[in-house]
């Protein structure tokens, strides 16, 4: 059978197929520890859970719009008016299938062949395979541990071309849990003020997970007057630990929101009505109700960054947010004779029993993406048989 050729652009999700693996090992009986999945280890809320059982009751089984309900579209809103003081419209909203599917529909209703996307990297996996997908040519900015995993304004200068059409900004970071603060938020939205061709896709699922002295700030909050230009990715995953509910959205211009809303037409139609139901629920939710959640996963963050420290061969920046953490691991790579971050994951993998991702599948060779979402008592003994590994392979 001979495929399509745009299939061939992209790749199946490097962190699923880890999560894939782990499983099919399990299955076999081997004892394995799981640092890869992208979700949050507290369990739904039970006002969630209960404001899903009741809708399904009452018979809220059938069809929505493809947006979204109405009450949904309005929590959304109500949402954003409370915790991100930002004003939006009906039409500037959509309910989907996740905040992926909410990202693939922005990407194809603005990218067409030639269109260029910059990118910082490090990278969300899918970022890179949804623009080759439309057909749009990635633009990559670079970034490293000795900076934080930060780009700098002139970074972003630099890559604007006139091909440029979009602006892909995950902040915080998957993977690296880099926090882009108001001031340096700022610095950011004075280049696209000059550049107006370019559209910012907002990444925000990460939004409530961050600690520090400054509570989130998005970009449109220090820089209003882009807010054409700008559509906001979030949804309810992270912050609420509803990832299996796959409910996200997108606020934007009325126009591009239009054009987003025909594609889910014709692809998935409206998210599931028993997710809108909860995730109305979960909206009403102000950002103190989770924060036990917060400082659990900031403990954990404490916890990993001191012990990656004293792991031979590790280099490891502390994050600000998320429930990742990115070490540099080529020194332990070339002790070890690995040439790949792929090659020393699967040696973990084998050694160690510890699953992690390579940090190539982010755009980072030569580190690994750890997830710390998990017990502290789990987390201590999965770096723990790292560490053995590591040092029972190669006397440091």
């Amino acid at each position: 059978m001979q495929f399509a050729k745009r299939v061939g652009r992209i790749k199946p999700s490097a962190t699923l197929e880890v999560i894939k693996t782990v499983a099919k090992l399990k299955n076999e009986g081997i004892d394995v520890i799981s640092l890869s999945a992208g979700e949050p280890h507290s369990e739904t809320m039970l006002n969630i859970k209960a404001a899903a059982i009741e809708a399904i009751h009452e018979g809220f089984t059938r069809y929505t719009p493809v947006d979204g309900c109405l009450q949904l579209k309005q929590a959304i809103l109500k949402k954003y008016q409370r915790d991100n003081n930002l004003e939006f419209e009906l039409n500037e909203v959509i309910a989907s299938t996740g905040a992926k599917q909410s990202i693939a529909n922005l990407i194809l209703a603005l990218i067409d062949k030639g269109d260029e996307v910059i990118i910082p990297a490090p990278y969300w996996v899918s970022y890179i395979d949804l623009v080759e997908f439309a057909g749009g040519t990635p633009v990559i900015i670079e970034s490293d541990i000795g900076h934080n995993f930060k780009i700098r304004p002139e970074q972003i200068k630099a890559a604007i071309t006139p091909k440029t059409k979009l602006f892909i900004f995950n902040n915080p970071s998957n993977p690296t849990g880099a926090y882009y603060q108001s001031t340096e938020l700022a610095s950011i939205g004075e280049i696209f003020k000059m550049n107006p061709h370019v559209h910012i896709l907002s990444d925000d699922i990460y939004e409530f997970l961050i600690w520090g002295p400054e509570q989130y700030t998005n970009i449109l909050n220090v820089c209003p007057e882009l807010k054409d230009q700008v559509t906001i990715i979030n949804g309810v995953s992270k912050s609420y630990a509803m990832t299996g509910w796959r409910l996200g959205y997108a606020l934007g211009p009325a126009a591009l929101i239009r054009e987003m809303n025909k594609i889910q037409s014709q692809t998935t139609s409206c998210p599931s009505s028993i997710s809108q139901a909860a995730a109305i629920e979960a909206l009403q939710t102000p950002p103190a109700k989770v924060q036990d959640m917060i400082d659990q996963i900031h403990d954990l963050h404490d916890f990993a960054f001191k012990q990656l420290r004293n792991i031979p061969g590790f280099e490891v920046a502390p994050a600000s947010g998320t429930f990742y953490i990115l070490p540099k691991v080529t020194k332990a790579m070339e002790a070890l004779n690995f040439k790949t971050d792929i090659e020393f994951c699967n040696f973990l993998l084998e050694k160690a029993h510890v699953a992690v991702v390579p940090g190539s599948a982010f755009g980072a060779p030569g580190h690994i993406r750890i997830s710390f979402s998990t017990t502290q008592a789990l987390l201590a003994k999965a770096l723990s048989q790292i560490e053995a590994a590591i040092t029972h392979e190669k006397s440091y």
